[in-house]
């Protein structure tokens, strides 16, 4: 039922679906006693979405509309694994569930395209790494941010022992005792001790390598996140030496992640990864600023927007929390303000990241305290 949480996922709310778009934001909890209040948050906010369509739809097709969503509501087992956020959208012939590792703001909105930027503020955020648990013989991986950190699933190509790596080449556990036969005074003949120690460690290069080509293709360059290596000191030389991917960072944490509390393996990891982080939004912020002052900057909401819609924006930073109700004209690119609660209503920011990444363009999603303008946009332009 959760689909994983990947920008890749984007492109597939990006483009025009059949009305009515529902999306339903909500925070959620980890632990008792608390989240015993999250289905019955969603439940509350599924009437509002019901109370939404019937300002447009006929009675007799709503429940249609909701039906996916009230099954959700009654998986009880769904509901005892939840995380810090919740994102529901679902149109005809469509319905997607992401728990998230970041707490949202409610929301339930219907309209004639969903509304992301929710999905955005995770996705695009600077904030975001992976880390690597490694050792000789099993792999683990991890995704967080500054908040929180979770083991998640490796896609299907990777593989988690070494064992799957390297089957039938993989060299025998150590014999001790050869089956070769008795000496020549009835003792056990024994084989191989040094050079059984060469192919093992053979066998970690192999394996290293076999992690690295994997987590490369299924996972760094599908995300694009700075990747964290967590494992024993004597295992990092040898990952990095033979390592090809290009996120893995220079830092990492010289201790297996099965020793730590998860929450201890956030700390260290944020760590390594907030300086970088910090780099990261410092330098947007100088590049708007400079491209501003060429006249390839903006901050004006009308001017981005049909910048926005003529492919002309390369990167937009928007501010984490801000929404401004209304519509743009696809056409123009002029804006229209609006009322939220308008069923067929979005929220502008949004549509305006919608718009730049179908162009090709970037969106970050910066925190208010970090943003170089108070309009809640900074836009760079390409021309």
């Amino acid at each position: 039922m959760n689909a994983p949480a990947n920008q890749n996922y984007l492109s597939e709310f990006l483009g025009a679906h059949e009305p009515p778009c529902l999306s339903l934001y909500q925070p959620t909890f980890r632990h008792h006693p608390d989240k015993q209040q999250d289905p019955i948050r969603f439940r509350n906010l599924v009437k509002t979405l019901e109370e939404s369509l019937r300002q447009k739809y006929p009675a007799s097709e709503i429940p249609a509309f909701l039906e996916p969503f009230q099954s959700l509501a009654d998986d009880r087992d769904f509901w005892k694994h939840t995380l810090d956020g919740l994102a529901v959208l679902g149109a005809p012939g469509l319905f997607r569930v992401f728990k998230l590792q970041r707490t949202v703001p409610e929301r339930a909105i219907v309209a004639d395209s969903f509304h992301i930027k929710p999905l955005l503020r995770v996705w695009q955020s600077a904030d975001r790494y992976q880390v690597l648990g490694l050792s000789r013989q099993e792999v683990k991986l991890f995704e967080g941010n500054r908040d929180a950190l979770d083991e998640i699933d490796l896609a299907p190509g990777v593989p988690r022992t070494i064992t799957d790596a390297l089957g039938d080449d993989l060299t025998q556990p150590h014999q001790t005792v050869a089956s070769y036969g008795m000496g020549a005074k009835g003792t056990p003949m024994r084989h191989g001790h040094g050079g059984k120690k060469d192919e093992v460690d053979k066998d970690a290069e192999r394996f290293f390598r076999a992690i690295d080509r994997a987590i490369l293709e299924h996972h760094s360059q599908p995300s694009g996140l700075p990747l964290l290596l967590a494992a024993l000191p004597e295992h990092h030389a040898l990952f990095h030496q033979v390592s090809h991917n290009p996120l893995l960072m220079a830092e990492g944490i010289d201790i297996h992640p099965d020793a730590l509390a998860l929450d201890a393996l956030r700390e260290r990891a944020w760590q390594a990864v907030e300086p970088r982080y910090l780099v990261r939004l410092a330098g947007w912020v100088e590049e708007f600023g400079a491209a501003q002052a060429k006249g390839l900057g903006s901050d004006d909401l009308a001017q981005v927007a049909e910048a926005a819609v003529a492919g002309r924006v390369a990167t937009l930073l928007v501010e984490a929390e801000r929404q401004v109700p209304g519509r743009i004209d696809a056409a123009t690119g002029e804006i229209e303000f609006a009322d939220l609660a308008d069923p067929e209503v979005d929220d502008l920011l949004d549509d305006l990241g919608e718009w730049i990444l179908k162009m090709g363009g970037h969106i970050v999603i910066v925190p208010s305290e970090r943003m170089p303008t108070l309009a809640g946009i900074a836009a760079i332009y390409r021309f």
